[in-house]
């Protein structure tokens, strides 16, 4: 690996009157634990730097207030990260009661105290019963979501509020970790789309109060779950420094749909398949998406047509330099 740029990543790479850092490919999965205080995109393009990597990009926000589990993408890996944010997602979460901010969380304005009820851990539970499943759940004006063009939290800050729909989500599992007279704990796991701001301030108004998120973590993300470990950016930063190379920290760049079917190709039918055409392939699914390999080789991601051939809809280019071989 070239050497590492040198001081602060969050730096530009390069200024004027210097050598220009050149990029690289590179092909993976980094399980990034994003620090507290940084932007998704802060974080991906401090990583990036660090790699000297030419392509790659985060899947799915996680707000500055937040840490935790922030996969990103590598090169032909990229081509996989729409498939993550459509996953489902785990985090834990601490809630202040008796608080409610503008932003739902601890970096807005307070608008309104309220008193906490004396709370048991029963009746807690039959609270959260209420918010396991699907649930319909109206988007924070805090919210990236777009009203007729704008961001929905720029128009917050400027004060205006607009009328959102409710949207279906599902919480899959959602428990009391610990509880104190003004704080909660939460464990929950949930399908793209939720809002965890939201799912606190409507669980605080089912408990007779308000609140907001003071502290907030992502565990896991689809297939990477709590058994794999995180980087955190301190350490990539110090491996760098100290030349070490950072590649084989990178996952598979099929890890991020390892819980696909799998195909195996022929050599032939490897050839019209990487050619764009459908082919048939024994022992293939009926139906759905599946990953493709040739003499072990990720190939990329196709689709079972009706007529039971295999078609390609996202192939990777990898060069040999993939650690999904």
């Amino acid at each position: 690996m070239p050497a590492p740029v040198p001081g602060n990543p969050a730096a530009p790479a390069s200024a004027p009157g210097k050598v220009r850092i050149p990029r690289r490919d590179v092909h993976g999965v980094l399980l990034l634990d994003k620090p507290v205080g940084m932007t998704s995109n802060q974080a991906l393009q401090a990583v990036k730097r660090l790699f000297q990597a030419r392509k790659a990009g985060h899947t799915g926000s996680l707000d500055p207030l937040a840490s935790g589990l922030l996969p990103l993408c590598f090169g032909e890996a990229t081509k996989m990260s729409a498939f993550l944010l459509d996953a489902d997602k785990e985090y834990a979460v601490t809630c202040r009661l008796g608080v409610r901010t503008r932003t739902a969380d601890a970096e807005g304005e307070v608008i309104e105290i309220r008193p906490v009820p004396a709370l048991t851990a029963a009746r807690i539970e039959a609270a959260l019963a209420g918010f396991r499943g699907g649930i319909q759940q109206i988007p924070p004006m805090y919210s990236a979501l777009k009203h007729r063009g704008q961001r929905l939290y720029d128009l917050a800050r400027d004060g205006i509020e607009v009328p959102r729909a409710a949207r279906p989500v599902t919480i899959h599992e959602l428990k009391l970790v610990a509880m104190t007279p003004d704080a909660l704990e939460l464990q929950v796991r949930c399908s793209k789309g939720t809002y965890v701001r939201t799912l606190v301030e409507d669980i605080a108004a089912a408990l007779g109060s308000v609140a907001h998120v003071r502290a907030l973590r992502r565990l896991a993300v689809g297939p990477y779950g709590t058994d794999l470990p995180m980087h955190a950016l301190d350490a990539l930063c110090a491996q760098a420094d100290a030349g070490t190379p950072l590649d084989g920290l990178l996952l598979p760049v099929d890890s991020a749909v390892a819980h696909w079917a799998a195909v195996s190709l022929g050599t032939d039918a490897a050839w019209y398949f990487l050619k764009g055409q459908a082919v048939m392939v024994s022992g293939a699914p009926t139906a759905g998406w599946v990953r493709t390999y040739a003499e072990g080789r990720f190939l990329g991601l196709a689709e079972v047509l009706d007529d039971g051939r295999v078609t390609p809809r996202r192939l990777v280019n990898l060069g040999g330099k993939s650690v999904g071989y």
